[in-house]
């Protein structure tokens, strides 16, 4: 359920109360962590955090990807998820015959798009990470995935991302808003990345996000945009252009499909939308569903389209799928102002400099 769509904005303030009680026990989590009467552990090996103050929708998973890109040809990389909306439960190593029903869709991915980087989930993170070390007892470097509010473990470096349209300074607790975290949370990172902006963002409006923002002198702030690439059939991969002449069925379970809309307004003649919650799983129903709109769709130049995540969840439907011609987007991070090269640097000097501080 999308918890910003206009009919649920006044049900949302309706629920101010329970933000209050709600912001009332991440405070006082936060201070039970913070006067060390609740334990943090930490390890004795690299490890990157990648998380928000927000639920959902801030381009985590891209951000990963984008660390993978960076050290997994260079050392050996796992990362740890939780494994949202999966049918398991406990410690799960991804391997040969894996499915997103095990590990969830965004390892899932991961696993699919780095088959030589061990992947694995777990709830407890500081309970799944010496089983992973077990399995995997040469690995150099661990990122955590969505792991930031989870203060059971203490990573070396925290990278905090927050969306350029929703960002965390402007926010206020679930459910009226988006925040899962406090605010001053943010103080906890050594990094933050404000994500999904525009990638013409004026020099003036990054100073007046900065100044809001407020970072600590040992903060680094950076900026990034999306990348949409070439999409590629969801079974045979060939690749395929969207062009102003095509209609395109968008099938999308994301939390914030906003980008992509905006992505099809420009480069596609229309676009449709049939919108699912986050991690929704797909149902034999959903694909007839899907199936009866594309082909209501008054025109021979069309596609269905869909996200890596989404795709990860619908490729059990092989058979069906061969008939149709279901294309996935993919997606990067771009890192705006010529820092992306900054950025990796501050990613391998802390590796290279680690110190183990229990």
């Amino acid at each position: 359920m999308n918890f910003n769509a206009p009919l649920l904005r006044p049900i949302r303030v309706l629920l101010f109360p329970v933000s209050l009680v709600y912001g009332a026990v991440i405070w006082l989590r936060n201070r039970l962590y913070d006067k060390n009467i609740l334990k943090s552990s930490a390890f004795n090996l690299p490890v990157i955090c990648v998380g928000n103050l927000s639920a959902g929708g801030t381009g985590k998973s891209p951000m990963v990807e984008f660390l993978l890109k960076l050290l997994h040809s260079h050392m050996e990389v796992a990362v740890l998820s939780r494994g949202y909306k999966r049918k398991t439960r406990g410690y799960a190593l991804a391997g040969p015959g894996t499915s997103a029903l095990e590990i969830g869709d965004e390892p899932m991915q991961f696993h699919l798009k780095f088959p030589d980087v061990s992947i694995a989930v777990g709830e407890e993170r500081v309970v799944a990470i010496p089983q992973l070390l077990h399995d995997k007892p040469d690995t150099k470097v661990i990122v955590l995935d969505d792991a930031f509010q989870h203060r059971t473990v203490r990573a070396g470096l925290n990278i905090v991302l927050s969306d350029y349209s929703n960002l965390y300074t402007r926010d206020w607790f679930l459910p009226t808003g988006d925040l899962r975290d406090e605010k001053n949370s943010y103080k906890r990172a050594q990094v933050l990345v404000v994500t999904k902006c525009r990638p013409d963002l004026p020099e003036a409006e990054k100073a007046a996000i900065l100044e809001e923002i407020n970072p600590l002198p040992h903060q680094q702030v950076f900026f990034s945009t999306i990348r949409y690439g070439m999409p590629y059939h969801i079974l045979t991969r060939q690749e395929m252009n969207i062009n102003e002449t095509m209609e395109v069925l968008l099938v999308s379970g994301i939390a914030n499909p906003t980008p992509l809309k905006k992505y099809l307004q420009e480069k596609s003649k229309t676009y449709y939308e049939i919108p699912y919650s986050d991690h929704h799983i797909f149902s034999i129903d959903d694909l007839k569903d899907m199936v009866k709109r594309y082909d209501a769709i008054p025109t021979t130049n069309k596609i269905i389209l869909t996200t890596e995540k989404d795709a990860v969840r619908l490729v059990k439907f092989e058979q069906q799928l061969k008939e149709l011609p279901v294309y996935v987007i993919p997606i990067e991070v771009q890192f705006l102002f010529n820092e992306q090269q900054v950025f990796s640097d501050l990613i391998t000097k802390f590796i290279r400099e680690f110190t183990y501080r229990p």
